[in-house]
This record gives C-alpha cells, sequence and structure tokens, in this order.
C-alpha cells in the first residue's frame, strides 16, 4: 500500500491505538510495522486469529503479557558466552513466568488433541515455561541489587564469616566509645569510610589516638580515624568482601550457563509472546471499538452495516450503510458541505485498509471487504489541520499519479473531483477522469458538487448517485448516506435560513439555467417522495415488529400452558394414584376390623370409634385442600323443619341420609347415611324435598293410581335405626304394605345390630307377613347382620 493513503486514511492513528494496547517491546514493534496486505490467505489467517483472541477475552477476560522484556541483546551475549547480569536473569525469569502463566490461560479452553480448532492452538502449544530454571533464577536472586544467602554453599559461608567478623569490629569499636577514650571521640558513634570502619576523633587528640587517619570533617575539627586494633578485622572485612563478589560470579556464571543451555526455548517464548502480545492488542482494539469481524466474498464486493468511523467519538458519530462492488463499481456521494460525505469516503478507505491489515471494523456482524492490491484516496479535508493539498494543482497531482497506477484491483477515493477551477471545466474534467476508471473497471468512490456528475450517474450503467442526507429544517445534516438518491447543494434554502434577504435569493434563482433548476425540482420531488416513503417503511417495519412480538409472545405463552398443563397433569395422577392407593389400603384394613367384629354383636363402641377416626381423617384431608369450588348457597334449615325420618343431605360429606333425632340447643343432631350414623349440625345439612308424585291419565282405575304413586314415592329400603321396637314396627309395616302394593319384588330393612331386639321384632314381624315369601340377613357387602333382605310373593 502506498503510505500516502495510510497517511490520508489516517491509518497511522489505528496503529498509534493498537500499539497502546501491546506490552512486550518486540509486541510493539509488530503493531508500529503492521501494513496491510493483499495475500488473501495471510488475511484470512489474521482475522481469524483476531476473532479467536477476542473470544478468549470475552470468555476468559484479560490477559497479561507485562512481564516480557527485551532479552534479545542478553541472548546475544550468550551466545558468545558472556556472563549475564543481575537484571538480565531477572528478566528472563520474568519472561518465563509470563510463559506459564499464558499456558495456563490457554490450557482452560484448549484441547491439545483438538486439530481442528483455535487458530492459537499451535503457538499455545509451542510455549516452554522452563519452571525448573525460573524458579533456581528466582530462588538465587532476591532483587537486582539482593542475591541470596543460600545461593551457594561458598556464599553462604562467606557471608556468615562476614557477620562474625562485623561483630567483632563493633565489640572492638564499642569498647573504645565506652571506655577511657571516650573523652576523645567527638560523638559516640560507629561510622564508616572508604569501606572501613572509623570513630570520630577531636582533632587536638591525633597525635593520643593510635590508628590511621581516613577522613576529617570540613572544618577540621573532626577526624575520622580507625583504630590500629581492627585494622586487621576490617582488613579481614574487605578480603571477604572480595571473596562474597567472587562468589556472586560464580552464581551468575553458573545461572548464565543454565539459561544458555535453554536459549532456543528462551528465544521461542520471547518470539511466541511477543506474536500473541500482538494478536491480543488487535483483540483488545476489536472490543474497544465494538468490532467485528468482516467477510471476504469470493465475489469481491463491499458491504459495510452500521458502519463507524473509529476515530470519531463513539457517542456522536453515525453509522452509515454502504455497499459498492456488486450493483454497481462506481459511487457519486453529492450533498452540501458538513454532510458527512468526506467522512463516508474516509470510511470505506480505513475499513479497507483495517480489513486488510487483520484488523476488526467497527460495524455490525456480517459486513463485507473486498482485498485489494492498492488504495489510493486524494482527499482535500479542510476541517483537518493535517490537510497538505488544498489547491487544483496540488489535486492534480494526486490525480494523475493515481492514474498511473490504477487498475482493476484498485480502489479509488476522490473527495471534491474536480473543485477548485472552473466549474464548468472542474465538472468536465471529472466526469473524464471517472469515465477512464470506470472503462479500467476500478472500484471508484467520489464526492463533488457538480450537478454534470449526478447526471453521468444516472446515465452511466454500473455507476450510481448516493448522497448525505441534511434537513433543511434544522439546518444540520443526519449524516445518513443514502445510496441511490443523488443530492442537492441546497444553498439557497440554507442561505435562507441564515437570514440571507430573500430578493436576493430570488434574484440567484434567476441566474440559474432553466435546465438546472428543473433538475433541482426534480431532485427536490425525489427527496419528498423517498422521505414520504422512508416513513410509511418505517410504520410498516414497526408494525411487523410488533406483529412478530406478539406471535412470539403467544408462541411462548403457548408452550409455557402445554409445559404446565402436562406437569400439573403429572403431578395430579401421581397425586391421584397415591390417594387412591392409600384409600384402598385404610379399606382393606376397615373391612378387616368389620369382618371381625360382625360375628359379634359386642363391639358397636369399637365400631363408633373406628367411624370417629376415619371421619376425622376425612375431615383432616378436607381442611388441606387448597383450591375449593365455591359452593352454591342453599337455603338455611330451621329445626321447626325437621322431623325423624326426613331426607337430608350433609354437604361437608356430600352424602344423603335420613334424621334420626331431632336438633338439641346447639343444632347438633343424629343423622344415618347408610350403615354409619353420625353427628353433624344442622347448618351442615340441606333438606331434600319430598319425592314428587306423578300425574296420571283420568282413565286410570283407583287401584291404578295407588300402585302409580307408590311407586313413584316408595324408595328400595327402610332405615329403623334410632327408634324403638314400638316405634319401628308401624313404620315398618305400612313400608312393607306400599312396596308391595308398589310391586317391588325385593326391599332391605336397615334395623343395626345394636343389642338385636329390633332385628328379632322384625323377624318376628315379617313372619306373620303373609306377602313376604322370604327374608335373610344381609351378606358381606350388603350391610351383614345390620340389615334384612325381603323378598315379597
Amino acid at each position: 500500500m502506498n503510505f500516502k493513503a495510510l497517511h490520508t486514511l489516517e491509518y497511522d492513528k489505528i496503529i498509534a491505538m493498537l500499539e497502546s494496547y501491546a506490552a512486550s517491546p518486540l509486541g510493539k514493534e509488530y503493531c508500529t510495522n503492521l501494513l496491510p496486505s493483499d495475500d488473501e490467505e495471510y488475511i484470512l489467517k489474521a482475522q481469524h486469529e483476531t476473532s479467536d483472541a477476542l473470544t478468549h477475552i470475552l470468555t476468559q477476560g484479560e490477559i497479561s503479557f507485562g512481564g516480557i522484556k527485551d532479552i534479545r541483546a542478553s541472548l546475544k551475549r550468550l551466545e558468545i558466552g558472556s556472563i549475564l547480569g543481575i537484571g538480565e536473569l531477572l528478566n528472563i525469569s520474568s519472561l518465563l513466568s509470563t510463559a506459564g502463566s499464558v499456558k495456563n490461560f490457554f490450557r482452560k479452553n484448549l484441547n491439545e488433541n483438538d486439530e481442528t480448532g483455535d487458530s492459537l492452538n499451535e503457538r499455545y502449544q509451542l510455549i516452554e515455561p522452563l519452571s525448573p530454571l525460573m524458579k533456581e533464577i528466582r530462588r538465587c536472586i532476591i532483587d537486582e541489587n539482593t542475591i541470596a544467602d543460600d545461593a551457594s554453599v561458598g556464599l553462604s559461608h562467606v557471608r556468615r564469616s562476614m557477620k562474625i567478623a562485623g561483630g567483632k569490629i563493633h565489640d572492638q569499636l564499642n569498647s573504645i566509645v565506652n571506655g577511657s577514650s571516650r573523652s576523645m571521640l567527638q560523638d559516640a558513634i560507629i561510622t564508616m569510610r572508604n569501606g572501613r570502619y572509623c570513630l570520630p576523633v577531636k582533632a587536638e587528640y591525633r597525635s593520643s589516638f593510635n590508628g590511621m587517619l581516613h577522613d576529617q570533617s570540613a572544618t577540621g575539627s573532626t577526624l575520622f580515624i580507625e583504630p590500629a586494633s581492627v585494622v586487621k578485622l576490617n582488613n579481614e572485612i574487605r578480603q571477604l568482601e572480595l571473596d562474597e563478589q567472587e562468589e556472586i560470579e560464580k552464581i551468575l556464571a553458573n545461572l548464565s550457563n543454565q539459561t544458555a543451555e535453554q536459549s532456543f526455548f528462551i528465544e521461542q517464548d520471547f518470539r511466541i509472546l511477543s506474536e500473541l502480545d500482538f494478536i491480543f492488542a488487535k483483540a483488545m482494539l476489536s472490543k474497544k471499538m465494538k468490532g467485528t469481524r468482516p467477510n471476504f466474498p469470493k465475489e469481491n464486493y463491499i458491504e459495510i452495516k452500521e458502519g463507524r468511523h473509529p476515530l470519531i467519538d463513539a457517542k456522536k458519530v453515525v453509522p452509515i450503510n454502504l455497499h459498492l462492488g456488486r450493483d454497481f463499481s462506481l459511487l457519486v456521494v453529492t450533498g452540501p458541505n458538513t454532510g458527512g460525505k468526506t467522512v463516508s469516503l474516509k470510511t470505506i478507505g480505513l475499513f479497507t485498509l483495517m480489513g486488510q491489515a487483520g484488523l476488526h471494523i467497527p460495524a455490525f456482524e456480517g459486513s463485507s471487504l473486498r482485498i485489494f492490491h492498492e488504495v489510493y484516496a486524494d482527499i482535500g479535508d479542510e476541517q483537518s489541520i493535517e490537510q497538505s493539498l488544498s489547491t487544483f494543482s496540488s489535486h492534480m497531482v494526486n490525480t494523475v499519479s493515481i492514474l498511473e497506477k490504477a487498475d482493476e484491483n484498485s480502489l479509488v477515493l476522490f473527495d471534491e473531483l474536480g473543485a477548485g477551477t472552473d466549474p464548468v471545466e472542474g465538472a468536465a474534467l471529472a466526469t473524464a477522469i471517472l469515465s477512464d476508471l470506470h472503462q479500467r473497471h476500478s472500484t471508484v468512490m467520489a464526492t463533488t458538487h457538480y450537478s454534470e456528475l449526478k447526471l453521468y450517474a444516472l446515465q452511466t450503467p454500473d455507476v450510481e448517485n448516493a448522497c448525505c442526507e441534511f434537513d433543511v429544517t434544522t439546518l444540520r445534516p443526519t449524516y445518513k448516506l443514502l445510496i441511490g438518491v443523488p443530492g442537492k447543494s441546497n444553498a439557497f434554502a440554507i442561505s435562507s435560513k441564515l437570514g440571507l434577504p430573500d430578493r436576493i435569493i430570488e434574484d440567484a434563482k434567476g441566474h440559474v439555467a432553466s435546465d438546472a433548476k428543473h433538475f433541482e425540482d426534480v431532485l427536490a420531488e425525489l427527496e419528498k417522495t423517498r422521505v414520504q416513503l422512508e416513513k410509511e417503511h418505517l410504520a410498516v417495519s414497526k408494525s411487523r415488529k410488533e406483529i412478530s412480538d406478539l406471535k412470539k409472545s403467544l408462541r411462548e405463552k403457548n408452550e409455557k400452558i402445554d409445559n404446565s398443563k402436562d406437569r400439573i397433569l403429572q403431578h395430579a395422577n401421581e397425586e391421584a394414584s397415591r390417594i387412591l392407593s392409600e384409600a384402598k389400603d385404610y379399606a382393606d384394613e376397615t373391612i378387616r376390623k368389620y369382618t371381625k367384629w360382625a360375628s359379634s354383636d359386642k363391639h358397636i363402641k369399637e365400631m363408633e370409634a373406628e367411624r370417629a377416626a376415619l371421619r376425622e381423617k376425612m375431615d383432616s384431608k378436607q381442611s388441606k385442600i387448597k383450591v375449593k369450588k365455591e359452593k352454591p348457597k342453599s337455603k338455611q334449615v330451621k329445626a321447626s323443619d325437621l322431623y325423624i325420618g326426613a331426607d337430608i343431605k350433609v354437604l361437608s360429606l356430600g352424602a344423603t341420609g335420613t334424621v334420626s333425632t331431632l336438633p338439641n340447643e346447639k343444632g347438633d343432631l343424629f343423622v344415618q347415611a347408610g350403615l354409619l350414623r353420625t353427628k353433624v349440625n344442622i347448618k351442615d345439612i340441606e333438606l331434600l324435598p319430598k319425592p314428587k308424585t306423578l300425574s296420571t291419565p283420568n282413565n286410570h282405575s283407583g287401584s291404578g293410581k295407588i300402585r302409580m304413586n307408590k311407586a313413584a314415592g316408595i324408595k328400595g329400603e327402610i332405615n329403623l335405626i334410632g327408634m324403638t321396637v314400638d316405634q319401628a314396627m308401624p313404620v315398618l309395616e305400612k313400608y312393607l304394605d306400599d312396596a308391595y302394593l308398589a310391586h317391588m319384588t325385593q326391599v332391605t330393612v336397615i334395623h343395626g345390630r345394636g343389642t338385636g331386639a329390633l332385628r328379632t321384632a322384625t323377624h318376628n314381624h315379617l313372619k306373620r307377613t303373609k306377602y313376604v315369601k322370604s327374608f335373610r340377613l344381609g351378606e358381606f357387602g350388603e350391610g351383614d347382620m345390620g340389615v334384612t333382605i325381603v323378598n315379597f310373593k
């Protein structure tokens, strides 16, 4: 790519942003030297790497490459057998530590056996942390100024000897400071001069204080003298210091040798980590500007979806939609100044450079770019302080250079083509230049104010108009690029809004040629129609979206209902199965007990207790029901409405029965429901209506009427429980007569077990009744000994 286009399209600013995300020296160099390529294989590989690195950042978080130091000079020194210094070894240790961190970072997500996996997988596998060497360096070197005492046995011995010698010197000097010579000292302190321990002695005692003079104060009143008694110990310490330095050099030489043995892997780690630093810098730039990976279709076209210029504030930039190279290869953009024409031009050029450099572009997913061998740009942006080509002649120099080199694999960008000279000649030159490039099949995008170029775009195949929308009512550009619509300069409208007198504007309109005026009117009408269609399109799109949302909501609701229905039915079936199983078990146990009690008349109390327990269990279950159907309101039963034998319904049980006793003062009474006699409250019962007799035709005989009335009102059983023998016999006799007259063949007399008196009286009465054919006690399931089954003749 030519460097002029890179600078014109501000590609260097993108590189500066990219470099800020790199941490390693070589990684920054990779960023600085990054140039667009026309090698499709390289571009696709670089884009893939950037995408994979971005995926790692989004899923695992950011990774640090700050520990990578520039060790290239140190590796050169190792090649010639030099000994590395403490700082150099620490830099290598830092590099290896970073290698270990990066290795662990990738190990979390990457599968080493996955041949089709991450594009960074190969680099990850080549990283060698060399943990033993890194740990050895850190064991021996504490920081840039300190070697650990246990780095070697010799160093440990020397430093221990130095401490012992130092302790002896301090003891000697302390004895002098605290002894008879105290008065000769300026201060009771021990100091160092030229690496030797000294005492501050008053100048007047120089001849009296035995030792070597090393220094004196600025006034000469204090002399720093090394006492003779510690000279030998000081000499010993100096020798130990030399021994210490020698041991340190041995340690560094040993570490250097170990490092040299691994120099190949260290150099490889440095290179791979720097490359990863560079790749992750591209990913961080993509994350910062919310970029996406562009496609590079075989059809060689450009399609930008919601593209945002990366150098404009993200809060202010207006996204553009642009396509070029599929339906047309030359695009003429017109419209007023400050409307966004130049920004659109720079956006497509900069996106092309970024995409071919392996960088993501700040556009919507699915945007496409074409790979060009060269990008040419002649952009004189008056808003840019970096503009250097502002005159017609300088623009022509650029244009001539472009025309010499442009071909079918070139992207050519012109800003205000033909401007800066006579409008007629400028328009003619611009038309000729575009026509020449169009014949070469170059991909071209040009901005202009010339109406002639609008006509050229309308009349020429494979050439299209576009404009940057401008709201005349607010005098503000919308910065929307509209393809297929030629733009207007709107000079008269803008001037009028800014206060130019109408007479001047009208006079100016008179100087406009009728053809040009008619053309501008056509454009204005087209713009008006476009705005109206766009509003209608937005309304239709909004309605479609609402319909789509409603359909989606309804579908989700139906799915939830179906899922809930299945779940509720399953739960209900499981609960019903459990309840049935529990009821079966309880019924089996109750039947077993009743069978046992049926063999004797002496278990009435036990049966009553069992009945009460069953009632209590049913009440307990009933109270746990969460959802109850609303019961229809029934008429309140009064005590005066009841009589013994009256048919009633027990509301809480949902069972019918007959009244056995009248209510007491609390409203409690006994009712007989089948075999069960239970106590209920008058509020819990409903009085059933008396059975109605059916009307019969007038031609029936008297006996026929009686039979029909009896048949309509008679029941198949009579309940005598709760009555005395004297009370029960008349009721039984009347019932048997009615049943016989109703032509019933069999009835059931319920007398209960009790003491057996009522059963005996019933059997005696049946024996005396002539129309009774036979009778017997009930069997299992019919009431056992509590009932008698009567058959009529």
